[in-house]
């Protein structure tokens, strides 16, 4: 656990950049978080869950909708946990590219829960 908070604050003063990238990560997975457990349904029967290319979006239980806020633990938490473990082991730049397909990954969570609410 000391080599980890060694290494958090070697990115810290060495890689601005990626500190802030792992920040914004942070706060990016926590908005995704409150707004995905504000906008569960409890009260509904159905909701839409997913979709498919080949039948639409899916109706299902509202408790499929928990698959949101546990993105958002996972990408907010133990993605920034392995990018410090990447950057240990490979360098920065690695660690750079999979900070952006993270940030990528919470983007594309907020924009496929939006577009499910939507349609409900």
């Amino acid at each position: 656990m000391k080599e980890l908070g060694k290494s958090f604050k070697e990115i810290y003063r060495t890689n601005g950049w990626l500190f802030a990238l792992m920040s914004l990560i942070l706060l990016a997975s926590l908005a995704l978080l409150v707004f995905s457990l504000v906008t569960l349904n409890p009260n509904a029967a159905l909701v839409k869950v997913s979709y498919s290319d080949v039948g639409g979006y899916v109706d299902g239980n509202w408790n499929g909708m928990f698959a949101f806020p546990l993105f958002a633990i996972l990408f907010g938490f133990l993605h920034n946990f392995l990018i410090i473990k990447i950057f240990e082991k490979h360098g920065s730049g690695l660690a750079y590219v999979f900070a952006i397909i993270t940030m990528m990954l919470v983007l594309g969570t907020f924009v496929v829960l939006v577009r499910l609410l939507g349609e409900a």
